[in-house]
Parts: structure tokens; C-alpha cells; sequence
């Protein structure tokens, strides 16, 4: 079976790899890889022949010339494209951020702006998925991954799903924390992409959450404990993801980053930028997986680093440094649809029925059944008005941004900014629009 990575040249794409090298089902007998910059198509290349190396059947990996090519006879398309690179997210993160507001990749303004560069380029790849490889799966890593994957379930319906190794982490460190298994453990967690809540965790029909949140001392030994503080947690009634801190703290948060010298997105627009400068230079594959690996903690280590600050400056633990996620996620998936097997991942699908209150074809994060029909939500226990209040409005921005995207509507776009409840004004909003389209 073919898998065709879209966005090949990513630098997250030898995790993916490296899994399927380490995977004993084999499912994939070939990897094709696009990217629209041959030259980190390439640098990428060597990583993963380097990873080859010593394999005793290694996958063969071909770059393909263009999209079409690339996705005839597909079995499945993982889609990890960024649309305007690294310099784009620098723009979706400094355009809010000199008008007072929060500038972040996926949340806020910054991920409606990176929506509205990035879901006409998904929709055409949906098209040309449609037209190509009608049977394929696609496997969404692509952000604002909610967005983007309502976008193009309007072209693959149910054939597309999106993912996120937020939850996974959150389920697997809760887990450890609370003295269970992560491979054991049942779990409710429900929201949107970088929106969502675990709201319970059993081990043979006992909740271990309410425990865990009374234990000062285990909520202190993981990330999403130390990032919120107990107190907070205690009076949520769950744990949220860790993207939330943006709007529970966001006060704080913003001072953080408004102060910072360099935002995210900078930071990853220079490291990666050398990166692929030196990498095109470094001769021959050990090197270049040597630094590619340098470079891959370095970015792990500085993950969520202003968030991590405002809540006592803490660092990241070992295990959550190894990369990954995103990877063991879409592996999981993939053979979900092949075996059949009933596996149970958090992921991005059609709601249906989950929450009622939302559309049925409205994409939500939440504990789905796969199998080789696809990923099927299952039902969860209604939501608090709080988590519920957020959800929607969260949701209306996402829907306006896709309308604003996919009919060229400045009043959806500026609808998309001006409601989020990050954006407090909207003056702001129409002024980071106007911003963010003259420079383009």
C-alpha cells in the first residue's frame, strides 16, 4: 500500500518514518513524498535514507514531481503542508501581537489568519484527491487542524480525518500520574482542535480523575498539572489541553509573549531556515541526520516556552523530549482502517450526534471507534455550559473562517476575527485583516 505524505519536506516528517521502519504490520510497501521546495524535499530525503540505513527492509521512499503524480494510486495521504512556511507564521503571530491581542499559531488570530491562507491549497488537494484517489484515506496534520479538516470534509466527507497528539499526550501523562497503565485506561475527552477537556479516566470501572486532581503531588509530576496549577484543575473539574491555557491565562500568557524578544513562530523561522541551509550542505546522510536530530530536541525542548514561563518557568520532562505523536497517532489510525480492529483514538471527525448542539458535519476532537469504515464518534457525556459556551463560539470562528476562505467574504473574515474570544475588539479585528492582506 502506497502512502503519499503531502509536505514532505516538513521537518516532522522522519518521525513518521521512523515509525513505519519500527512498525511490524508493514501495511505500507512505498512512501512517496511532495513538497512545493525541492530543496528541503531533498534534505529530507537523506534524513530518512539515513534512518534506512542497516533496516533489514527498509521502505522504499520516492519524491514525486508534482501533486498529481504524487497522489495517483495512493492508498492513503497523510496532508502536512504549511502554507507561506515558517515567514507566514512569523506574519500570523506579529500582525495580532502589535495590535494587543494574542499571537499564536492555531489559536486566535493567528490561526484564523493561517486558516485563511491555508484552506483554499487543502481544498485543492481534496479535489485532486477526489479526482486521483477516490479510495484513499486522508490523514489531516495540517493546522488549524479543525478548520482545515472541515474544509475539506466538504470535498472527502467522512474520508478525511484530522489529528492531534495533544490529547494522546494528555491521556498517556494523566495516566502515568495517576499510577495506571496509558495502554489500560479509558478515557472521555471531548472539544475542538486545541480545545478540549478530559473529563474522566478509569482502570476497570474506576474514575481515577477526581484522585489525581486531589493529589497535589501527582498533579505537580506532569505537564498539563504544573501548566494550570491544581487549584484551577480542581475547580475545572477536568484537564484541559494544554492549548487552553491561552484562554484560561490569558492575560498572563500574552504579557509573556508580548514581551518576549522572539516569538514562536521566529524562532522556528531561524532554526529551521538553518537548519535546511546547513543541511543542504552538511555531505551525505549521517550528518544531516545528526543535526536534523540537534535540531529536533532543540525544538521539543522550547515547546509551549511562554506558557511554561507564566507558570513557574519549569522544563520539559524526558520522555515528552523523545518526538513523536503525531506519528504513533496517524500509525494507530492507518491500521484501525486496515485491520478493522475496533481501535479507540482521539481524533478529529464529523460530530453527528456527539454534541447536539453543534451541526453534524462541524469537525469536533473526540474519542472515536475505527475501523475499515473509518472513524466513528462515540457518544460522551454531555457538556458543562462552560466548556459548551467555548466550544461554540470557537466553532463559529472556524465556520466563518472556512466561509471567508472558500468564497473570497471579507465581512466572514472579519466575523471569523472579531468573535473569537481572544480578539476584543472589533476595530482590532478589522485592522489585523487589513494588515495581514496587505502584506499578503
Amino acid at each position: 500500500m502506497r502512502l503519499t505524505i503531502l509536505g514532505g519536506g516538513g521537518f516532522r516528517v522522519p518521525l513518521v518514518y521512523r515509525a513505519l521502519l519500527d512498525d511490524p504490520g508493514r501495511a505500507v510497501s512505498e512512501v512517496v513524498l511532495h513538497d512545493t521546495d525541492p530543496r528541503r524535499v531533498a534534505v529530507i530525503a537523506e534524513v530518512l535514507a539515513r534512518l534506512a540505513q542497516g533496516h533489514p527492509a527498509p521502505v522504499p521512499v520516492r519524491v514525486a514531481d508534482g501533486l498529481d503524480e504524487a497522489l495517483a494510486g495512493a492508498g492513503f495521504v497523510f496532508s502536512a503542508i504549511r502554507v507561506g512556511g515558517t515567514a507566514g507564521r512569523v506574519r500570523d503571530e506579529r500582525i495580532p501581537l502589535s495590535e494587543g491581542v494574542l499571537g499564536q499559531e492555531t489559536v486566535g488570530a493567528g490561526g484564523v489568519l493561517y486558516g485563511l491562507r491555508t484552506i483554499p491549497v487543502a481544498l485543492h488537494i481534496a479535489e485532486r484527491v477526489a479526482a486521483l484517489a477516490p479510495d484513499a484515506w486522508v490523514i489531516n496534520f495540517t493546522n488549524p487542524a479543525g478548520m482545515v479538516t472541515e474544509a475539506m470534509s466538504q470535498v472527502l466527507g467522512d474520508r478525511v480525518i484530522g489529528i492531534c497528539d495533544s490529547p494522546v499526550g494528555l491521556v498517556r501523562r494523566a495516566a502515568r500520574a495517576a499510577g495506571a497503565d496509558p495502554d489500560r485506561a479509558g478515557y472521555d475527552y471531548v472539544g475542538l482542535n486545541h480545545l478540549g477537556w478530559l473529563r474522566s479516566l478509569t482502570l476497570d470501572g474506576t474514575d481515577l480523575l477526581p484522585g489525581l486532581l486531589a493529589d497535589e503531588d501527582a498533579l505537580g509530576s506532569f505537564e498539563e498539572g504544573r501548566l494550570f496549577g491544581g487549584d484551577w484543575l480542581r475547580t475545572l473539574g477536568a484537564l484541559p489541553n494544554e492549548y487552553l491555557h491561552y484562554y484560561y491565562f490569558r492575560r498572563e500568557t500574552l504579557d509573556s509573549v508580548r514581551d518576549t524578544r522572539e516569538t514562536r513562530g521566529e524562532f522556528l523561522d531561524q532554526q529551521q531556515g538553518g537548519f535546511f541551509e546547513r543541511a543542504a550542505a552538511a555531505g551525505g546522510p549521517d550528518a544531516v541526520y545528526a543535526l536534523w536530530e540537534r535540531t529536533r530536541l532543540e525544538r521539543e525542548e522550547t515547546y509551549m516556552a511562554h506558557s511554561r514561563e507564566v507558570s513557574g518557568g519549569w522544563q520539559r520532562d524526558s520522555h515528552d523530549l523523545e518526538g513523536g505523536g503525531y506519528d504513533r497517532v496517524a500509525l494507530a489510525l492507518m491500521h484501525g482502517i486496515l485491520g478493522g480492529s475496533g481501535t479507540r483514538l482521539i481524533l478529529n471527525v464529523r460530530n453527528g450526534t456527539t454534541v447536539p448542539q453543534l451541526a453534524p458535519d462541524a469537525i469536533v476532537e473526540t474519542v472515536c471507534e475505527v475501523t475499515a469504515q473509518g472513524a466513528r464518534p462515540l457518544p460522551c457525556a454531555p457538556l458543562r455550559e462552560d466548556q459548551l459556551g467555548l466550544m461554540l463560539q470557537v466553532k463559529a470562528v472556524e465556520r466563518a473562517t472556512v466561509e471567508a476562505a472558500v468564497f473570497k467574504d471579507r465581512a466572514a473574515a472579519l466575523r471569523a476575527l472579531a468573535l473569537h474570544p481572544l480578539v476584543d475588539s472589533p476595530a482590532v479585528a478589522a485592522r489585523i485583516l487589513e494588515r495581514a492582506a496587505g502584506e499578503g
